[in-house]
């Protein structure tokens, strides 16, 4: 029997019976019966093995496509397929004789709108969420009266970057002990953390503790990890942050009295910049107060001489009544005689 006939994870051969049939059609060589019978056993455990391995990564936050290849779906008429997330239906296409086509999905999980004529019915993700973790998506064909076994099915890995470590170093008041922190977060899955001392030599056996906790709102990590060894001030300490799901390695190092690391550093130059930065906004607030203060003082003493400089209403009314009086007393009296 010719396997190359099969299409991978798309017959309607169960992945067990697939993995039996392949130990089965398995050429003989000569050898003898025991030892033929134990390689047999390993490649059907080798072959099970790396087809259940084969899994899609999708980065969180990002969409992702699971492949599925049928070409021989264009020779099916008045027909239906689904895509399940284990037992949950989330996708469900049909196709018509006349053309006709159907598309009912969740969370906005699509196919392409030519599968029917091409035979490619890869389901795309918008968005990959972390709880979707080794989660398998199957696809099914449904005709009238009969559905088929599994055409596709794939398995979804989920996997996010973490940020770059945050090293501090900290001399111990008493003591020779050199007291470090590293942490790093907003990555999945739990990674791999590792300490070097000058870059080779690996710290003391019980000197590392570190935690790692997984956020309950996101199931992303934060990892913690302390390191108190009796290292000299000129010696480097290294952190290592290793992700194998990303193939992703950080890492941050303090190189002791030649300079400490490059985030402490940084966080330093960010408080001198904040500082100063709060320094010029209450220089300038003070500049403006007091500015608007002699404005202030500017306008009033104005108002008041001009209000000296000019009488009043009344004091014209006054003025008025007084000489009208005396030009009434200087007219001469006028009489019969």
């Amino acid at each position: 029997m010719d396997l190359s006939s099969f299409p991978r994870l798309k017959s309607e051969i169960s992945l067990d019976y697939f993995c039996v049939l392949r130990a089965q059609t398995c050429p003989q060589r000569a050898m003898p019966v025991s030892l033929w019978r134990t390689g047999l056993l390993l490649s059907f455990l080798t072959l099970c093995a790396s087809v259940e391995e084969e899994c899609v990564l999708g980065i969180v936050g990002r969409p992702v496509s699971l492949p599925c290849f049928y070409p021989e779906l264009i020779t099916f008429v008045n027909i239906s397929i689904e895509w399940r997330r284990d037992s949950e239906v989330v996708l469900r296409s049909v196709w018509a004789e006349d053309g006709n086509v159907e598309i009912c999905s969740k969370n906005g999980v699509t196919i392409s709108a030519d599968a029917p004529m091409t035979g490619n019915l890869s389901l795309k993700l918008p968005n990959v969420d972390v709880k979707e973790d080794k989660t398998y998506y199957s696809l099914f064909l449904i005709s009238p009266g009969n559905q088929s076994a599994p055409l596709c099915t794939v398995c979804l890995r989920t996997a996010a970057s973490y940020s770059s470590p945050l090293l501090l170093r900290e001399e111990a008041a008493q003591g020779d002990e050199t007291f470090f922190l590293c942490q790093s977060s907003g990555g999945f899955p739990e990674p791999a953390v590792y300490w070097l001392i000058n870059d080779t030599q690996e710290p003391p056996e019980g000197s590392v503790r570190t935690l790692a906790a997984s956020l309950p709102d996101s199931r992303l990590y934060n990892v913690t990890s302390h390191l108190t060894a009796n290292i000299s001030k000129d010696s480097s300490v290294s952190c290592i942050i290793e992700n194998p799901s990303m193939k992703e390695t950080l890492s941050s190092t303090s190189y002791g009295d030649q300079g400490g690391p490059v985030v402490s550093r940084a966080s330093q130059a960010m408080w001198m910049f904040s500082t100063a930065l709060c320094v010029v906004v209450g220089v300038m607030v003070a500049a403006g107060v007091a500015y608007q203060i002699h404005l202030d003082r500017m306008s009033k003493k104005k108002k008041e001489q001009y209000q000296h400089s000019r009488p009043g209403r009344g004091y014209r009314r006054r003025n008025l009544y007084m000489e009208e009086t005396e030009a009434m007393k200087s007219e001469p009296k006028e009489t019969d005689v």
